[in-house]
């Protein structure tokens, strides 16, 4: 309501154009890309928690991929899941939209583990990080969690050596310009400015 309520005071003083810029609604895949293309390069194998962007991510760094399968009863309270591909003597790099308790990137770390995968890394756009979350990562099996500066991680990061940061401020001014300027966004799908 304070947005509408602020969106209508830059109308009414005569604003032509007023772009938004709220926390969290950025997919910003193509930073996790990046930092996956610098930092690993012996895995084979692209794993994601979300089938939409699993076949994306697999198509354009051109591997295989497997799903994780979940099902929850309730927020942050997965009931099960299911590994549906081969992962055996692969590296398996977790890729999610957003971690909040860890509770379910770390239940599919274990599952990939004993699916045969020799390492398991998580790409996570926000990284929430609460509660029971960084207990959790320090006692999952992940190389790394790679996360973007969406959320402040500094102190996460001095309880949490796994935890890793990767900056996305300029793919996100990037984004805010061309919506601003009625530019296409999803350019910046393929041509990231990192």
């Amino acid at each position: 309501m304070e947005l509408l309520i602020m969106i209508n005071a830059c109308k009414i003083a005569s604003s032509s154009r007023v772009t938004a810029v709220i926390p969290f609604s950025a997919k910003l895949v193509p930073a996790v890309l990046q930092w996956i293309r610098e930092n690993i390069a012996e895995w084979k194998n692209c794993i994601s928690l979300g089938s939409q962007r699993v076949t994306s991510i697999a198509d354009r760094l051109n591997v295989e991929f497997a799903l994780i399968r979940k099902e929850r009863k309730k927020a942050n309270e997965v009931d099960g899941m299911v590994l549906v591909g081969d992962v055996k003597d692969r590296v398996a790099i977790l890729v999610d939209d957003m971690a909040d308790t860890c509770g379910t990137v770390c239940h599919a770390a274990d599952k990939l583990l004993s699916a045969g995968a020799t390492k398991v890394y998580a790409a996570l756009i926000h990284g929430i990080l609460s509660g029971p979350a960084i207990s959790r990562i320090n006692n999952a099996a992940f190389e790394a969690v790679v996360v973007t500066n969406t959320i402040l991680q500094e102190d996460k990061m001095k309880h949490c050596t796994k935890i890793q940061v990767t900056d996305i401020s300029m793919i996100l001014a990037e984004a805010i310009r061309r919506a601003h300027s009625g530019e296409s966004v999803s350019y910046l799908f393929s041509h990231a400015p990192l």
